[in-house]
């Protein structure tokens, strides 16, 4: 049980009702894991990410959370292996949070950083979190890759955050006994995120002060009117792989399996419970279980790649991309064309391939395109393009070819067709050196 004292259930029974939230059943597989460590945890997380799917899927949840220790590397092969399965991916990140600054490294007070657990809940939430991370490793890493609060406050945006594991910034001030501090804490996160983006987090596993934590974060919830999340702190997904997670931790630490003071899980309890063994340990905050599910529900990052993704190509003030390349076009009409820049076959002409290319998408690319040329020109590089690119008069207007398609009967479908969905391949060659001037 979560709390093994029986007098203690009938105070959270009496919390509860105080709170007004009525104590109510629970379907055994209500519950979704929110708190996961991959393989990409390295040297302390077991779970192999296709193995980690399947048996979510085996236990008949619908949906499953990734948060590595301080990085992202295998979101992408999560997303995939979940959606091909049919369960929604959660993404998140358990950061490292500075002792102090990002910027701090002193040896005594920088060495030991706390947890954050990190959930995105959209696109841009998405977007903070790569921003989060990639920050932390280039500019805030020491022993590990650290984040603070400023920079989490400025990329709070969908984002939704909780109180984290024991390793965590509130719980630890719990267990050191500074409740003052931990409430000042939690002040700041409601500030940041709100009571809808930041829940405080009850987990069960047999560390002496983790009863204690819950019973602190349950009295301090009352204050803030707090929603609770039920985790367990995965690190591998079967009970009986604890051996081998304890073999990774060893080959982390440099130690033997042996010594007594290594470092080590408390007890084999950090797999993937299934939801009716979560209902029976958090059977007296049921809304803790429920929250999971709103959370997952709540939860939406698409990283199907659909269509095309160019490099972002800035115009100049005013302009988009579409009326951008027709202005570059317009002027290059008159310099390859001169007084038959108003011929109707050549006007004709070029309308068509415009609108061809703005409706499939590709104008940025010819931006890109155009501005490879016309930097290879300015430098006297020599360049040169090939193949069916040759039959646009956009291209040839742009001066990425040297043909003209009129004169010489070539057919702008060969190169770009709406009926044959596919990016335009405009053959490039470019001198090693020099050569034009």
């Amino acid at each position: 049980m979560l709390f093994p004292i029986n007098s203690l259930k009938l105070w959270i029974n009496l919390r509860l009702s105080q709170l007004g939230r009525a104590i109510i059943s629970v379907d055994p597989m209500s519950f979704v894991h929110l708190h996961v460590h991959s393989e990409y945890s390295l040297l302390d997380g077991f779970s192999n990410i296709k193995k980690l799917v399947q048996r979510v899927k085996e236990m008949n949840m619908n949906a499953v959370a990734l948060t590595d220790h301080g990085n992202m590397f295998g979101v992408v092969e999560f997303y995939n292996q979940a959606i091909a399965a049919g369960i929604k991916p959660i993404i998140g990140v358990e950061a490292y949070l500075a002792a102090r600054t990002m910027q701090d490294r002193d040896a005594q007070l920088d060495k030991k950083s706390t947890h954050i657990l990190l959930l995105a809940e959209n696109q841009s939430g998405y977007q903070n979190l790569l921003r989060l991370v990639s920050k932390a490793q280039l500019e805030g890493f020491y022993y590990y890759p650290r984040i603070d609060h400023e920079l989490l406050a400025q990329h709070a945006e969908g984002i939704i955050c909780t109180s984290g594991c024991m390793s965590a910034e509130i719980p630890r001030l719990l267990a050191e006994g500074q409740v003052d501090t931990a409430r000042q804490k939690l002040d700041w996160y409601f500030d940041v995120f709100g009571k809808e983006h930041f829940f405080l987090e009850l987990q069960q596993h047999d560390i002496g002060d983790l009863e204690t934590i819950n019973h602190q974060l349950l009295e301090l919830g009352r204050r803030y009117d707090a929603q609770f999340i039920a985790t367990n702190d995965v690190h591998y997904i079967e009970k009986e792989d604890w051996r081998l997670q304890e073999i990774l931790l060893a080959i982390q630490t440099g130690s033997l399996l042996t010594d007594p003071n290594r470092m080590k899980m408390t007890d084999p309890s950090y797999y993937l419970r299934s939801p009716e063994e979560m209902q029976a340990i958090f059977s007296e905050v049921p809304q803790a279980l429920q929250n999971t599910l709103l959370i997952a529900e709540r939860c939406n990052v698409d990283l199907s790649f659909k269509g095309y993704h160019l490099p972002l190509f800035n115009v100049p003030e005013g302009y988009t991309p579409q009326t951008y390349l027709r202005e570059i076009c317009e002027a290059g009409l008159r310099k390859r064309y001169g007084p038959r820049a108003d011929d109707p076959q050549v006007r004709q002409r070029l309308e068509y391939e415009l609108q061809i290319i703005h409706q499939m998408g590709f104008d940025t690319y010819f931006l890109i395109v155009w501005d490879l040329c016309r930097y290879a020109r300015e430098q006297g590089i020599w360049y040169n393009a090939r193949g069916s690119s040759a039959g646009s008069i956009v291209a040839y207007t742009l001066e990425i070819t040297l043909v003209d398609p009129i004169q010489h009967g070539l057919i702008f479908e060969r190169f770009l067709n709406p009926s044959r969905i596919s990016m335009p391949d405009i053959d490039l060659d470019f001198g090693m050196t020099a050569g034009l001037r």
